[in-house]
């Protein structure tokens, strides 16, 4: 893609945030947009969000299972930033209306106590990184219409990233199995989905290591404070307004959030 192009798909995928109204696929209109061009545009959409005044909190690795990549048609793991106005408390009313179409997947946080930067990062050097482990809720949500996305829409469309709500026990790294740990689903008391998190790239921290030895290279560091969700335990499912999703983790507790109709 060159310049004009750029600008003109951060301009397209801007407006839909703003307007809340999703936009024809990307790559329809630029067929020979690279996942290089994608995130050059997310990296110039997150850098106006920052200059705005929402900084970077931490990172998202999407598409890291395999069941996602069926689901949204793709065959690796993309990434993309949080932002603080991300994050929603939990047991809070979430407005709705500040998504286009929200979709939720049950994750585990990572929450750092030292900066991580690749290449070269290992398991043990990601292991020692981690201040504690969260459960959490991913909300994705896509400006593309009727989530018809290639990866270079999700990649440009800042990894398909709506929102996250962290639950608020902590648990030291070493005090669970992350491979092991079982997920429950439940929306509105119904059990809708079941996982593990042997089902990120076979544990969630391969996709830490994975995050940290991507972006390093591109001269970003995964710093101490940072969140970093490592891709979901299940399937997305649907929210609406009026919903209330519990995700429950083996040994890390559980997260709840509420959703309303109310305007943001």
């Amino acid at each position: 893609m060159d310049a004009s192009e750029l600008k003109e798909a951060v301009a397209r995928l801007e407006r839909a945030h703003e307007t809340r109204e999703p936009i024809d696929p990307l790559v329809d209109a630029f067929p020979g947009a690279t996942a290089e061009d994608a995130y050059r545009i997310q990296q110039e959409l997150v850098r106006r969000w920052a200059d705005a005044g929402d900084p970077v909190r931490g990172h998202k690795v999407g598409l890291a299972s395999a069941a996602m990549q069926r689901q949204m048609g793709v065959d690796q793991p993309d990434y993309g930033h949080l932002t603080g106005s991300m994050f929603h408390l939990e047991h809070q009313p979430i407005p709705t209306t500040r998504f286009l179409q929200p979709r939720i997947e049950p994750e585990v946080a990572f929450v750092l106590g030292a900066p991580l930067r690749g290449p070269g990062v290992t398991v043990a050097d990601a292991v020692r990184a981690v201040d504690f482990v969260l459960p959490s809720l991913e909300i994705v949500d896509s400006r593309i219409k009727d989530w018809r996305i290639a990866l270079v829409d999700t990649i440009a469309d800042n990894a398909s990233s709506g929102g996250v709500v962290l639950g608020s026990r902590p648990t030291a790294l070493g005090d669970v199995d992350l491979r092991l740990a079982g997920c429950t689903l439940h929306v509105n008391g119904e059990l809708v989905a079941t996982g593990a998190g042997g089902a990120v790239l076979g544990s969630p921290i391969n996709a830490l290591v994975w995050l940290a030895n991507t972006v390093g290279p591109l001269g970003v560091t995964l710093e101490p404070g940072h969140v970093v969700l490592p891709g979901s335990m299940t399937r997305a499912h649907p929210v609406r307004p009026g919903d209330t999703v519990v995700a429950t983790m083996a040994g890390l507790g559980s997260v709840t959030a509420v959703f309303s109709g109310e305007d943001a």
